[in-house]
C-alpha cells in the first residue's frame, strides 16, 4: 500500500511540474501578529514563488533573508497592543462580548493594513496588476476588496477550517445538528440540550454578524475601496476557492462544496530536522521520556498567574520525566532540574522525538495537527476560540485529557499526566487517527498548489460554485418558501373555516326557522 501510494505522489508531484502555469502575479494578505498563522501559511506561499510565480505577501513577519520571486510589505503596526488585547480576551465574557472583541480585534488590524504607506502606495498604483489575490478569512471583510480593486480571482485560507461566516462565502451548508459551532466545546455527538446550545451559539454569531459586524464592515470597505464596482456583500460571496487547515481525520466527517480543499497540515514538513545541541542533549538524557508543554504563540506562559505558574513547576518537579517548557523570560525561580525553558522551541522536530511522551498544549489546531501528525498524546489547557472546540474534540477522540486552567489544582494535573503516560490506550489511539490522516492519495501543500493554479488556468473556476453562493441565508435554507407555505396555510384554513361558518350558520339558521314556524 505504501508503495503505491509512493508511486501516486510521484506521478502528481510530475503533473503539477507539467500544469505549471506561465508566473502568475499573485497578492497574499496575512496580517495578523500570531505567529502561528503565518507559520502554517508560509511553506505555501513559498512553494507558489519556487513555481515561478511572483509573490507579493502583506504580512507581519518579513523574511530575515531575500526570496526569489517573494516579495515582502510589512505591517508591523499590528504588534502594537497585541499582548494586551490577547490577554484581554482571557477574562470571562458572555457570546455576544466575545464576538464584539473579535470584531474589534480584526477591524483594528485590518485598518493598519490599509493605512501602511507601502499598502497604500500598492492600492494607489497604477502599475501594479495582480492575476489572483489570497487572503486568511478571519472576519476581516474590508480586505477582500483587494480583489475586486485588482480585478483578479480571490481564493481564501482557513486557519481552523470552516464556520457559519465561511459557509456563506462559498453557499456551503453545516448542519448544526451535528457540526459544533466553532466558539463551542462541543462534538459532533449532541444530545438535545447540547444542540439547543448550539443552535442558539450559530444564531447569535448570525445576528452579530448582520447588525454589527457587517455593517461596520460595509462602512470601512466604501470607505477604502470608494471606486468598488461591487459591494461588500458581493464580494464577500465571490471566492473562486477556499483552502482549509483541516482533514476529516483530525476533526470529523462534514459536508463541503467543490471548492472547499481540505489541506490541513500542509506546514508539517516530513523530515525533521536536527534539534539544537542543548535540547537534543536534554531529550537524549532522559532515561524516562520527556514532556513538551507549550501554550502557544499567542499565551505567554510568563503573563499566567503565578499561583498557576507555580502549580506547574510543583507538579513537574514531582515527575520523573523530564520537561520542555516553553516560557518567555530569561529565568524562572523555582525552576526544578528537570524543567527545560526556552523563549522558542523547534515544535514539529520536538514532537517527532521518539523520548517525547507527551504533548501539553493549549490546543491550538496547529498544535493539535502536529501531535496527531508525529502520534503523541495531550493534555489540552484550552484559553479562547476554537481551542476549546480543538480539545473537546481530541478528548473525544481517545487520546487527550483536558485541563480548565481556572481550577488546575497540583493533584489533578498530576494525576492527568500520570494517567496518560502510564495508559497506553492514549499512545495506541492517536498512533491509529495519526495512519488514518497520513494515508492520503497527495501531500496537502501539493493539493493547495494543484488547486490554486486550477484556479488561475480557469480564470477563476467559476464553474465550482454552487448556485448557494448567489442566495441570502432566507433563500440558502427554503425559509422564504416556508413562509409562504405557511401563509397559504393560514389563508386557506381561514378560508375554510370562514366558508363552513357561514354553511353551518346558514343550515342552524334554516332549523331555527323551520322549528319555529311549526
Amino acid at each position: 500500500m505504501e508503495y503505491v501510494t509512493f508511486i501516486f505522489t510521484v506521478l502528481f508531484g510530475l503533473c503539477l511540474c507539467l500544469s505549471n502555469i506561465e508566473g502568475a502575479k499573485i497578492l497574499a494578505i496575512f496580517p495578523f501578529p500570531g505567529p502561528s498563522q503565518y507559520i502554517l501559511v508560509q511553506p505555501y506561499l513559498k512553494t507558489l514563488a519556487a513555481r515561478g510565480h511572483n509573490v507579493t505577501v502583506i504580512n507581519a513577519f518579513p523574511q530575515k533573508e531575500p526570496i526569489q520571486n517573494f516579495r515582502d510589505i510589512p505591517v508591523l503596526e499590528v504588534f502594537e497592543d497585541y499582548d494586551n488585547i490577547v490577554n484581554s480576551v482571557q477574562t470571562e465574557l458572555n457570546k455576544w462580548q466575545e464576538f464584539n472583541f473579535y470584531t474589534e480585534f480584526f477591524e483594528s488590524i485590518s485598518l493598519r493594513v490599509l493605512n501602511n504607506k507601502a499598502v497604500q502606495k500598492l492600492i494607489n498604483s497604477d502599475e501594479e496588476k495582480f492575476d489572483l489575490v489570497i487572503v486568511e478569512t478571519v472576519r476581516t471583510e474590508i480586505l477582500y476588496g483587494f480583489a475586486q480593486h485588482f480585478g483578479a480571482p480571490l481564493i481564501g485560507f482557513s486557519s481552523f477550517g470552516t464556520d457559519v461566516e465561511m459557509d456563506e462565502y462559498v453557499g456551503n451548508v453545516s448542519p448544526i445538528s451535528y457540526v459544533p459551532s466553532t466558539m463551542s466545546d462541543l462534538t459532533t455527538q449532541m444530545n438535545f440540550m447540547q444542540r439547543l446550545k448550539n443552535f442558539l451559539i450559530v444564531g447569535l454569531q448570525y445576528l452579530h454578524t448582520y447588525t454589527v459586524h457587517l455593517p461596520r464592515q460595509k462602512v470601512l470597505y466604501n470607505q477604502y475601496f470608494p471606486h468598488a464596482k461591487v459591494s461588500l456583500e458581493t464580494q464577500r460571496k465571490n471566492f473562486s476557492l477556499m483552502l482549509l487547515n483541516q482533514h476529516f481525520s483530525l476533526s470529523f466527517p462534514r459536508p463541503y462544496v467543490p471548492n472547499m480543499i481540505q489541506v490541513g497540515g500542509l506546514h508539517i514538513s516530513h523530515k525533521p530536522s536536527p534539534l539544537p545541541i542543548d535540547i537534543a542533549d536534554f531529550i537524549n538524557g532522559a532515561e524516562n521520556g520527556v514532556i513538551y508543554f507549550s501554550m502557544g504563540s499567542n499565551i505567554k506562559s510568563e503573563k499566567l498567574p503565578k499561583e498557576t505558574i507555580d502549580i506547574f513547576l510543583k507538579t513537574f518537579a514531582s515527575l520523573p520525566q523530564r520537561v520542555l517548557w516553553k516560557f518567555e523570560a530569561e529565568k524562572l525561580p523555582g525552576k526544578p532540574d528537570n524543567v527545560f525553558i526556552s523563549k522558542w522551541f523547534p515544535q514539529p522536530d520536538i514532537l517527532a522525538h521518539p523520548k517525547v511522551k507527551l504533548f501539553i498544549t493549549h490546543g491550538g489546531l496547529l498544535s493539535t495537527m502536529e501531535a496527531i501528525y508525529y502520534a503523541k498524546p495531550i493534555i489540552g489547557i484550552p484559553n479562547f476560540f476554537d481551542q476549546f472546540l480543538n480539545v473537546a474534540n481530541a478528548v473525544k477522540s481517545g487520546y487527550a485529557l483536558d485541563v480548565d486552567i481556572n481550577t488546575i489544582s497540583i493533584a489533578s494535573f498530576g494525576a492527568k499526566i500520570k494517567k496518560i503516560l502510564s495508559n497506553k490506550i492514549y499512545t495506541e489511539k492517536i498512533k491509529k487517527i495519526s495512519r488514518q490522516y497520513h494515508d492520503q492519495p497527495i501531500k496537502p501543500i501539493d493539493a493547495a498548489i494543484y488547486w490554486t493554479e486550477y484556479v488561475l488556468r480557469h480564470e477563476g473556476a467559476n464553474h465550482m460554485r454552487v448556485a448557494g453562493q448567489d442566495l441570502n441565508f432566507m433563500e440558502v435554507h427554503s425559509l422564504d418558501v416556508i413562509g409562504v407555505l405557511i401563509f397559504v396555510s393560514a389563508v386557506g384554513l381561514w378560508v375554510i373555516y370562514w366558508f363552513m361558518s357561514k354553511i353551518l350558520g346558514f343550515i342552524f339558521t334554516s332549523n331555527a326557522i323551520k322549528h319555529k314556524k311549526e
